[in-house]
């Protein structure tokens, strides 16, 4: 009497553990590459758009100028003048507004979700050559007035470095 053997044979077609586990290896590989790309790609992107909005909110608040003769003061309602049409105090002034100078739907908020922070100068403290306004971006620490920010922040270092300069230049002396 003989006995056959029974041996497991490999269906035709069917993968092995193994080869399971190297095509989930390699997707993997493949994702973690993608991923590593994309990321700083985004932060990129969001600091170009922060930057796309802050130049188009000056356009726009360079065209109020224009119609209205100044900026948006806080008392008009800032950045939201651009949008709606402030109480002037001079009627004069409420027929020269043809805005809304931006979009309808424009929220004044970056990429971040911070809103854009507008700080129109004060007049009577104007010098010459300082600028009629700041505009810029939080940036994504959301902090104001730290590395990140996107806009005139340049402009206030310069004024900062310019104020040291005139302090070392001009001590104040101490009787003694």
């Amino acid at each position: 009497m003989k006995l056959k053997s029974i041996t497991a044979k490999a269906r035709p077609g069917a993968f092995t553990l193994i080869e399971v586990l190297l095509v989930i290896v390699i997707i993997m590989l493949l994702a973690g590459s993608i991923v590593a790309f994309i990321i700083p790609q985004q932060a990129s992107a969001e600091k170009k758009t922060a930057k796309m909005l802050v130049n188009n909110v000056k356009g726009s608040l360079d065209n109020y100028r224009l119609n209205i003769g100044h900026y948006p003061t806080e008392e008009e309602g800032g950045l939201l003048a651009l949008l709606k049409k402030p109480e002037f105090e001079n009627e004069k002034l409420g027929t020269k507004w043809a805005g809304p100078y931006v979009k309808a739907d424009t929220t004044f908020e970056d990429a971040w979700s911070n809103t854009l922070v507008y700080e129109p100068a004060t007049p009577e403290f104007m010098q010459a050559g300082d600028p009629p306004y700041r505009l810029y971006s939080k940036g994504p620490d959301g902090l104001e007035e730290t590395d990140d920010d996107i806009g005139d922040k340049e402009v206030q270092e310069e004024v900062d470095s310019l104020e040291e300069l005139s302090e070392a230049a001009d001590p104040v002396t101490t009787g003694g």
